[in-house]
C-alpha cells in the first residue's frame, strides 16, 4: 500500500478448547516457529510468542491489510492441522474467541519480556486471573459467561 504507514502492535491471547493441557514442551518450540511462519506469510511481524500448555500469548506488528480476526482464524486453523499432521495429538482444537490488546512502541520490551516469561507468571496466577486482569486493565466490558471455558 503506497503512502500507508502504520505502527500497530497487538498481543493476541487464546486458549486450547476445554482448557486442556495439550501443548507439550516436546513440541512447543516447533509449534511456535510454525505459528510465526503463518504470521510472516501474512505480512505481519512476529515479535514474541509463548505457548503455555493450555493457552498462547503472541505479540505481532500488525499489517492493516488483514483483519485481526482473519489472522487469528488462519493461525488457529493452520496450527490445528499442523498439530494433527505431526501426530502430536489425535484431535486438537482452539476455543472460540480471543483477546487482542494493543500497545505502544515504548511498551514493547516490557510486553515481550512478559510473554517470554509466561511459565514464571503462571506460578503466581492462573490463566483466568491473568486474562481478567487484561480485560480490566484495558477497560474492556465483559460478561463472565462469554469468557473462555475455565475449568476448576
Amino acid at each position: 500500500m503506497p503512502d500507508t504507514f502504520t505502527q500497530l502492535y497487538i498481543q493476541l491471547v487464546f486458549a486450547v478448547k476445554g482448557r486442556h493441557n495439550f501443548i507439550k514442551e516436546s513440541f512447543r518450540d516447533e509449534l511456535e516457529k510454525y505459528i510465526c511462519g503463518i504470521v510472516r506469510n501474512n505480512n505481519h511481524k512476529p515479535l514474541a510468542i509463548y505457548c503455555m500448555p493450555d493457552h498462547i500469548h503472541f505479540l505481532t506488528g500488525l499489517n492493516p491489510a488483514q483483519s485481526i480476526s482473519d489472522l487469528v482464524k488462519e493461525i488457529k486453523n493452520s496450527s490445528c492441522n499442523f498439530i494433527t499432521e505431526k501426530n502430536w495429538l489425535n484431535q486438537f482444537h482452539w476455543q472460540q474467541g480471543y483477546g487482542a490488546f494493543s500497545y505502544s512502541k515504548s511498551s514493547l520490551d516490557k510486553v515481550i519480556n512478559y510473554i517470554l516469561n509466561q511459565p514464571e507468571h503462571h506460578k503466581k496466577k492462573t490463566f483466568k486471573e491473568e486474562y481478567v486482569e487484561f480485560l480490566v486493565k484495558f477497560n474492556i466490558d465483559y460478561d463472565e459467561k462469554y469468557l473462555f471455558e475455565f475449568c476448576g
